[in-house]
């Protein structure tokens, strides 16, 4: 069973979400799926409606999955959810201004990412079941996925007031309010759904559309309206408080549960959103506020409070009334270069070198949108690539060229071959992980030729080249970074300039010696707790909240059945292969070389990756088995 299901039938392709166990919550994974197939979709003659529908009675689809954003966040990794948040919102776009009709069947609970998803199609069919909402503030965020623009476009105050209570619509306050369009009992939607995938005809939904119940929110609106026409979220908590009625205690109690920052940033972004059509402005406004919820708003509180800890007593920042004027603009103030963009992809990019990690990183750019020309001598191919017959003609008509190669001296041959075939102007990005001297001697190559050269090592794995998730660690001009950083987004979840050409290939290197020196140690510590009658789980508890916390610990701890799960847990199947280890820690050792520096540990860490891969049985393995190494051996 896969959580999503995508197919094409008779006249319609059809996203079938299908995770009901998890109320359908969408996973990173889902998003860029989601995404591929409406790209494919939109030039598919075949396709004449897309069909949004879901597994399960309970849920549509109930919001994100933040279990992976709080595990990033709380490690002090921002940028997974601010890429998550990025291309979601990208997707709420491109749902909003699809040229074919999009239909959503929201049954049950459609919160929060749901409300992306099947809010922002031409037909939104809710039933009996349906509860819609954006309770978003519970958990320290805004009304985000484009939500802010439907809340300020409903009638009256109604944005104010259910942005800030998260309370759930059913079919017909959802329709009143602007997230839904037409109510069809729930039993009639297996028969609709099979003859619009025959027919392709939208007619057939508003053909068995009926008046939808009247709900709670409309009944309120009067009461609505008058407490909630204020100008802050202070002005809305006084007038409530001014007024002893029914409603507004219990509408006073729905909003102390939420966090204060968020409920007077979402009142302010439906304030500057009132008027507008563009759902560019309101996601870019929501991205603002998200960019900057890990690191500076309460989001992790909120769902610590409600998820993780489950105690429902979260300790936000300012109280209820007394949210300052300035927090709120610093949550909405412009992003600069990280600002987000809706810029169609459609580079020329040629791609040579697609092996375990350049195959996929080339398939995550494809389904960007973007045009590639690949060549391997192994004859690789992805799908949706052009071939070309060798490196000279993968480059020739190329705006960008990515380089994943082995090594050194490889990456100087292959840059013989294509930079005399590559236009003057273009760029050169060499993600392989080679020695300084090649990559500064083939940047110098370049820029004779007129062409800017960037050394870009990632960091990541191939799971991380599959999810594109990689760390880009780059070299090389400022304005040439600033070209490919769509790419890196693509490709990775951060990039980061690090200096003139070379210096991509110092800080991997260097990155790189640190990982294997605290590896080793890693493993010599585990060793040395087993040989002391110390639990590995008592040790791990201890060890990962304290002064000895790293990275080779908390997040990829050697020792199976302890800490997130790791190729320890797999046999040490390679995750990052001792031998690439023992290639990196060369490297560092010729680099140390070449300018006097003196790495003891470097060097210690280089001969003993040496003994483990070429004398021992560390080929093919992980780098961290080097615990079970250890463990089979005395002082």
């Amino acid at each position: 069973m896969t959580d999503i299901i995508i197919i094409k039938n008779g006249s319609a392709g059809r996203i079938t979400l299908n995770r009901p166990k998890a109320m359908n919550a969408m996973t990173y994974a889902m998003c860029t799926a989601i995404e591929a197939a409406l790209e494919a979709w939109r030039s598919d003659p075949s396709v004449a409606v897309v069909i949004f529908d879901a597994a399960g009675e309970k849920a549509f689809c109930a919001g994100g999955d933040i279990a992976e954003l709080y595990a990033t966040g709380t490690q002090g990794d921002f940028a997974y959810g601010q890429t998550f948040w990025r291309d979601e919102y990208r997707l709420n776009a491109k749902l909003h201004a699809y040229p074919k009709p999009v239909i959503s069947f929201m049954q049950g609970f459609t919160m929060g990412g749901g409300v992306g998803l099947g809010c922002h199609g031409s037909h939104r069919v809710v039933g009996e079941s349906s509860q819609i909402a954006m309770p978003e503030c519970g958990i320290g965020l805004i009304p985000d996925v484009g939500g802010s623009l439907i809340l300020a476009s409903a009638p009256g105050r109604l944005g104010e007031y259910l942005g800030t209570t998260a309370t759930r619509m059913n079919a017909g306050d959802a329709i009143l309010a602007g997230f839904a369009d037409h109510f069809i009992p729930q039993d009639h939607w297996p028969s609709l759904i099979d003859r619009l995938q025959k027919t392709g005809d939208c007619t057939l939904i508003t053909a068995a559309a009926l008046p939808a119940p009247e709900g709670p929110v409309a009944r309120d609106k009067p009461l609505i309206d008058r407490h909630f026409n204020g100008e802050t979220l202070t002005d809305i908590v006084n007038a409530l408080r001014h007024d002893n009625s029914a409603f507004s205690q219990k509408t006073l109690g729905l909003m102390a549960r939420n966090s204060p920052l968020a409920m007077a940033c979402g009142v302010e972004s439906i304030h500057r959103l009132r008027g507008t059509t563009q759902i560019h402005k309101a996601l870019e406004l929501e991205y603002r506020f998200t960019y900057r919820a890990m690191e500076h708003g309460d989001f992790l509180e909120g769902i610590r409070a409600a998820i993780i800890d489950k105690d429902r007593s979260p300790q936000w920042q300012h109280a209820l009334d007394a949210v300052p004027s300035v927090a709120v603009s610093r949550m909405l103030m412009p992003l600069g270069r990280a600002k987000l963009t809706f810029e169609e992809a459609g580079m020329q990019i040629g791609f040579i070198g697609l092996g375990n990690m350049g195959a996929p990183m080339a398939a995550n750019l494809i389904k960007a949108g973007h045009r590639v020309t690949g060549f391997d001598t192994a004859g690789i191919t992805v799908e949706g690539m052009t071939c070309a017959a060798s490196a000279a003609e993968a480059v020739t008509q190329a705006d960008l060229v990515i380089t994943m190669l082995p090594n050194g001296p490889i990456l100087r041959a292959v840059a013989q071959q294509i930079l005399p075939a590559m236009r003057e102007g273009s760029i050169l990005l060499d993600c392989s992980t080679v020695d300084v001297d090649s990559t500064r001697a083939v940047a110098q190559d370049a820029a004779g030729r007129g062409i800017t050269a960037l050394d870009a090592p990632v960091s990541g794995g191939t799971g991380g080249a599959t999810a594109g998730t990689l760390t880009f660690m780059v070299g090389g001009a400022e304005d040439a970074f600033h070209t490919a950083q769509p790419l890196f987004e693509i490709m990775g979840q951060k990039a980061v300039h690090c200096g003139a050409a070379g210096n991509g290939q110092a800080a991997k290197i260097c990155n790189n010696m640190i990982l294997g020196v605290t590896m080793i140690a890693s493993c010599e510590a585990f060793a040395l707790a087993d040989k002391l009658g110390l639990d590995r789980q008592a040790m791990f508890d201890v060890v990962s909240t304290s002064s000895g916390y790293s990275w080779t610990m908390n997040a990829y701890c050697p020792a199976p059945g302890i800490g997130p799960t790791s190729p320890a847990d797999h046999g040490y199947q390679p995750g990052f292969a001792a031998d690439l280890m023992l290639k990196d820690l060369r490297l560092s050792q010729q680099a140390a070389e070449a300018v006097d520096a003196d790495t003891p540990l470097g060097q210690a860490a280089t001969d003993l990756y040496r003994r483990f891969v070429e004398d021992e049985d560390g080929s093919g393995r992980d780098f961290s088995a080097m615990l079970p190494r250890f463990e089979a051996r005395g002082r």
